[in-house]
């Protein structure tokens, strides 16, 4: 006989997708609310998030004329003017959550829309519109990808871009929804020109920093104004704690800067205050793996592929001996593939395999962080030692010199006369550089978890699911095809580009002109990989229905004025059909 399911289990459950709706961080039960003497602002929008088919979290923060506990009451109507009303109820906020506001609206209508407004001492919130998932057969289902929002970058002009597309069922914001980083830190050159210096005006340690940064970040008309239209489902990635999180550390969180548990602690806290995300159960700000059920037509598992469990990240420059250059291709591999590290951790990969297992949508879609497919470059571009351009260039000679000493004779005199032209760049030590081996150019990616991967892809290939992989985190757009070990193809990853946050073009110093065959050439270059754009700002939908999964990148031609557009040259699609993961680019 089973054992009977304690409530704190079945709340849990609950949480992952596994039954109804918990109460949520926050909720109390209906009732008269006692206005407060002082009046209040609602001046961080409001939000939605973390949809059910009968339920879905409301969100907003209260700003005070005075500390201790505050009333709130909540209303959720079918229509924009609250004439039906169909549920409402009050709750109390305070200091200890920083006067965030979270209510789970539950007993709603499946695939539903609905409006939503918050009132305190007679002072009204902004309306916010939501949805709740469907149920049944969907004709589709369309999602919007985003990540990498960081404030001193430049404005958030893609998520107003996202606001003009109106069929969007949810948001999925995949992480770096803020950054952690002091005034003077990663990308803000423009910071003080565009008055978006940020705060608190140093690096992010303590739980008060995280919330005012929070705050700032929950200021932004242009992210107010999205929050306000749209359900979102989010996950947290790296710089919602410090750069390079995992486990027990993060790249940028040296000796002397405090116990790091207790800023990851306060930093998820905050995380929690401040998004509409519904925890497993009261009080639980570490677990965030859960999943979302749109039909019969997709189950969405969102991930925690950083905090909860990552292993510290494998580091490159270790596998090369600094004195010959040469690098220990057996050693690394032999710890990429190590059974023992770990991406999500034991009980995370169960209860994925369970969730895929025992679920029977037509699209299993995993919402994630980091890139899955494989992105291995030529060591001498993985390290850094050349440019893909001057890889091709020599590399191309290399290939002459090599037909000569063969004595080709189809070689061209123009081909002699070239090779005799460049014959002394090819020293001792660019031939070294050129014969090494493709290595992956980012091991905080699942490239450097590679026996993980090859486990979760073997389980998709095992049960037949159509998969497809949404990730962030590179600042890029990207579409690949996930093949495991023997080469079969089983899914495939649609990657978003960022919010504001630089990416390839930064580190590369690409611009416009050079772009396209730049993009060219990585894609020549990597195996499984049939789309990318190294350049823009921008964000992804993915639009599904029973005969396919359809990826459309949009991007804004500035993040540097309010006044940008679509940019509409780069508008990029690639689709997936059921049945047959593959990358078909249009």
């Amino acid at each position: 006989m089973a054992s009977p399911i304690s409530r704190r289990d079945f709340l849990i459950m609950s949480a992952k997708g596994a039954g109804a709706a918990v109460v949520s961080y926050g909720l109390m039960g209906c009732g008269s609310a006692i206005e407060p003497e002082l009046p209040v602002e609602f001046t961080h929008g409001v939000a939605s998030g973390d949809p059910l088919a009968d339920a879905v979290i409301l969100w907003t923060r209260v700003t005070p004329a005075r500390t201790g506990n505050i009333k709130v009451a909540w209303e959720i109507a079918t229509d924009i003017d609250f004439a039906n009303i169909i549920s409402n109820g009050n709750t109390t906020t305070n200091a200890s959550r920083d006067y965030t506001v979270k209510v789970d609206a539950i007993g709603l209508e499946a695939g539903q829309h609905y409006y939503y407004r918050f009132i305190s001492a007679g002072t009204l919130s902004a309306i916010g519109k939501t949805k709740t998932l469907v149920q049944g057969s969907p004709a589709s289902v369309k999602l919007a990808v985003m990540s990498c929002s960081n404030y001193p970058a430049g404005y958030f002009n893609v998520y107003d871009l996202a606001t003009q597309h109106e069929d969007i069922d949810a948001v999925l914001h995949l992480g770096d929804y803020i950054y952690e980083y002091p005034r003077g830190g990663y990308a803000s050159e423009q910071a003080e020109q565009l008055n978006r210096q940020v705060l608190p005006e140093g690096e992010l340690f303590s739980l008060d920093d995280y919330r005012t940064r929070y705050a700032q970040y929950h200021g932004d008309s242009s992210l107010q104004k999205l929050h306000a239209m749209v359900p979102f489902i989010t996950v947290w990635d790296d710089h919602e704690v410090a750069n390079d999180t995992w486990r027990d550390g993060a790249e940028n969180h040296q000796a002397g800067e405090g116990d790091f548990e207790q800023r990851k602690n306060d930093a998820l806290q905050a995380y929690f205050e401040w998004l509409p995300i519904r925890p497993w159960s009261e009080g639980n700000h570490q677990e965030i793996y859960r999943s979302f059920k749109f039909g019969d037509l997709v189950d969405l598992h969102m991930l925690d592929t950083r905090v909860i469990a990552r292993d510290k990240q494998l580091n490159i420059a270790d596998y090369v001996d600094s004195s010959t250059g040469s690098f220990n291709d057996t050693a690394f591999h032999a710890d990429q593939n190590d059974p023992n590290r770990s991406m999500l951790g034991a009980e995370q990969l169960q209860w994925l395999q369970d969730s895929v297992s025992n679920t029977s949508g037509r699209w299993q879609v995993l919402g994630q962080q980091v890139l899955m497919g494989e992105m291995y470059l030529p060591g001498a571009v993985a390290l850094n030692l050349m440019s893909i351009q001057q890889y091709a260039e020599l590399g191309a000679l290399a290939q002459l010199a090599g037909r000569a000493q063969a004595a080709d004779p189809t070689l061209t005199a123009d081909e002699l006369s070239y090779l005799a032209a460049n014959q002394d760049k090819l020293t001792p030590e660019v031939i070294a550089q050129l014969q090494l081996p493709n290595v992956p150019y980012n091991l905080d990616a699942w490239d450097g978890y590679a026996n993980e991967r090859e486990i979760l892809l073997q389980s998709f290939k095992a049960q037949g699911k159509n998969l497809v992989v949404l990730a962030g985190d590179t600042h890029n757009a990207w579409a690949s095809e996930l093949a495991e070990k023997s080469g079969q193809v089983v899914g495939v990853e649609f990657a978003t580009s960022s919010v504001s946050s630089p990416g390839l073009e930064y580190y590369l110093g690409i611009d416009a002109t050079a772009a396209p065959a730049a993009e060219a050439g990585i894609v020549s270059l990597i195996d499984g990989l049939k789309y990318m754009n190294i350049l823009n700002r921008g964000f992804l939908t993915v639009t599904f229905t029973q005969q396919s999964a359809k990826a459309d990148w949009y991007f804004v031609d500035t993040i540097l004025s309010t006044n940008y557009q679509e940019l509409g040259s780069r508008r990029a699609s690639a689709t997936s059909t059921a049945g047959a993961p593959a990358v078909s680019l249009s």
